[in-house]
């Protein structure tokens, strides 16, 4: 960035035509005089990020103090740098320093940004009247790669911020980090440890990305980065089945369903600013001439929609809400592993617009509920398998204690609490499910926050009860985080449940066979899964087909009958053992594997081997069938979207 201060008797200037779209409102031909004033003519480079607003916002202070000036005038200067910053770009740096600047009695006032101007200058004449700034210097092509990987000021700040750590008790109770005795939480510890030392590379593989791999739910595409997966048919029916089951529960909850671009205008000033408010790397594209970012979350396209709604204070708190398929960050490659964390990702992301802070806290309480019930419903026990996490500001958690210390007590455990002394991003606050994988590494689930700044940059408004214009304030909440990540929670706590000695597996809701059933062949001796050998004095081949084709037809008419109550269910007629199509069974976490030979068709009963209990229990179809419809309850059904008989499946993973 570059500045030429200059302490002026007076400074006149008058718009003369618009140049480009962002313009900021003017008038046109309109002069407008302003006397006894430091005139700082400023050129915003690339690169340029809110620590050099910053130093130039103090600069320019100590610098009137020091002529003993209390005006200023910011004045877009393109003309002092080669190097200029995009559009959008330099008019979120304008604001943030007019912003940084209005403050200790000085009157700021700031020469519209996008336009032609003609101007008349008178200096004054003392020798500190003339003064330059240049805090970053740049040579030519040095920012090529930003164009492609964009990082935000917010992230850059988040990767230098100091906070103070603590444990926040059910009962209330602030306790220091270094003093508090986490040996009775292990993973809460974990996660403090994990937060601290903000390490996010993995050293190791976890888990589950062998469990996705082994259960062909997903892998890497070699023809793309390690950062984006393909999904085969099982783990698309289980996104299917997490996207369906939160949407639902979020609707129900009363939000409405939008959707909205994947890709922005970075000029687009609302954008700019955002950007750089937002802890996150950007893919970036060229289109037409224009450079636009592909969308982190739906934040923007659901603001930019409301900014267009006619809202009244009784449409409050409006709830909208989007499923995106997908939100893209570049992260780091090193941060990247399996279903964990990735460069393209489903987010259920759902915003509500409230009328003040108080409504905004209440609403935040009922939202918590919410992810408490989708967490649970989606087979995570928020005791268990769940660690939580506050951020929060000094001045917000010294005006909200109650509020915080309810929101602790809803949770019902000790969480950690990150305080920072000034506020870094858009929020006051926020809360956040982790989960703690099996190498120690903590992800976030479902999280709410407190927005105070979007509703004003977006220019979202409502009319109060008076008639006047308000900007709202808004949550962000997503009721479960990332579908792939939840599905990464799954598999890494399945792979723990093995560790304990029980037998993994997904809920049943989301096991992609629900049920698989098992003809015996002639030549098996039976249901016990052992082979048996063939008889000539006892049968022929013909018999032999026939007995096999008998048993076949029972499983289908089994089969039609449990897909009839929306079951999914399976029937593996490969030529292979008994003994063997139960263990694949029970390598694919089949819940429910049903041998049908002879006894099961004369007793109308059949063996089940349920993986829950470990046994083999003898029931009759219709048993099975309302075990299994009763178990499901509220939750989303989609049918097999595989061939139901296994000899006509490719083998999709070695």
């Amino acid at each position: 960035m570059r500045v030429l201060a200059l302490h002026s008797n007076f400074i006149e200037y008058e718009p003369i035509e618009k140049e480009i779209d962002l313009a900021e409102a003017a008038e046109k031909g309109k002069r407008v005089r302003l006397d006894d004033i430091l005139v700082a003519f400023i050129a915003v480079e690339k690169g340029d990020d809110e620590s050099i607003a910053e130093k130039v916002s103090n600069e320019i202070r100590a610098w009137m103090k020091r002529i003993g000036c209390d005006r200023v005038l910011l004045y877009p200067y393109a003309h002092l740098s080669s190097y200029l910053a995009r559009a959008g770009d330099a008019l979120a740096m304008l604001s943030r320093i007019e912003s940084m600047l209005s403050t200790d009695g000085v009157s700021v006032y700031k020469a519209p940004f996008g336009w032609t101007k003609a101007f008349t200058i008178s200096i004054k004449g003392h020798p500190l009247a003339e003064h330059s700034i240049s805090l970053q210097e740049h040579s030519k092509g040095s920012n090529v790669k930003a164009s492609r990987e964009a990082i935000s000021q917010a992230l850059q700040r988040e990767e230098r911020l100091t906070s103070r750590w603590y444990i926040l008790e059910p009962d209330g109770s602030k306790v220091p980090l270094e003093d508090y005795d986490l040996s009775r939480y292990p993973r809460l510890k974990m996660l403090a440890e994990y937060e601290v030392k903000k390490r996010r590379e993995v050293d190791e593989e976890p888990p589950h990305v062998r469990l996705m791999k082994r259960l062909a739910i997903a892998d890497h595409e070699p023809a793309s980065d390690v950062g984006n997966l393909r999904f085969y048919p099982k783990g698309r029916l289980i996104k299917s089945l997490i996207e369906q089951y939160v949407t639902r529960k979020v609707i129900e909850y009363g939000a409405v369903e939008v959707e909205t671009p994947i890709m922005y205008d970075v000029e687009h000033p609302s954008l700019a600013s955002y950007f750089n408010r937002f802890p996150a790397r950007q893919y970036m594209i060229e289109s037409e001439g224009k450079e636009f970012f592909l969308r982190f979350a739906a934040c923007f396209g659901q603001f930019l929609m409301a900014k267009d709604f006619t809202i009244s204070y009784r449409h409050l708190p409006l709830k909208i809400y989007e499923l995106t398929r997908y939100s893209f960050r570049r992260e780091k490659s090193g941060e990247l592993v399996g279903l964990r964390r990735l460069r393209a990702f489903t987010m259920p992301d759902c915003h509500a617009l409230c009328r003040d802070i108080e409504q905004a806290k209440q609403e935040m309480l009922k939202r918590l509920e919410l992810s408490k019930q989708v967490i649970e419903g989606l087979g995570i026990s928020l005791m268990d398998d769940v660690e939580v996490a506050i951020r929060v500001t000094s001045d917000f958690y010294n005006e909200n204690r109650e509020f915080i210390a309810e929101l602790v007590q809803r949770i019902g455990k000790p969480v950690l609490l990150e305080e920072w002394s000034e506020r870094f991003f858009y929020f006051v606050l926020k809360w956040e499910f982790n989960f703690v994988d099996n190498i120690a590494k903590a992800s976030a689930l479902s999280t709410d926050q407190i927005d105070v700044e979007n509703g004003a940059r977006y220019g979202i408004y409502f009319v109060d009860e008076d008639g006047s214009r308000r900007n709202p304030i808004i949550l962000h909440n997503s009721p479960s985080g990332a579908v792939e990540r939840v599905m990464y929670a799954l598999l890494e706590k399945a792979y723990r449940m093995q560790k304990e000695g029980k037998a993994p597996m997904l809920p049943l809701w989301l096991s992609p066979t629900q049920v698989r059933l098992i003809p015996v062949r002639s030549r098996d001796k039976g249901e016990d899964g052992e082979e048996g050998g063939k008889s000539a004095e006892s049968s022929s081949t013909s018999s032999a087909n026939y007995t096999s084709s008998l048993y076949l037809d029972y499983c289908s008419r089994i089969m039609h009958r449990l897909e009839g109550s929306y079951i999914r269910v399976d029937v593996d007629d490969r030529d292979e053992s008994v003994g063997k199509r139960i263990r694949e069974a029970e390598m694919e976490w089949v819940p429910y594997i049903v041998v049908v030979g002879e006894k099961e068709i004369t007793s109308n009963r059949l063996s089940v081997r349920d993986r829950v209990s470990g046994k083999v229990r003898e029931m009759s179809v219709e048993e099975l069938e309302h075990e299994i419809v009763s178990a499901l309850k509220d939750k989303p059904y989609m049918p097999l979207n595989m061939p139901r008989y296994l000899s006509m499946r490719p083998q999709i993973m070695v």
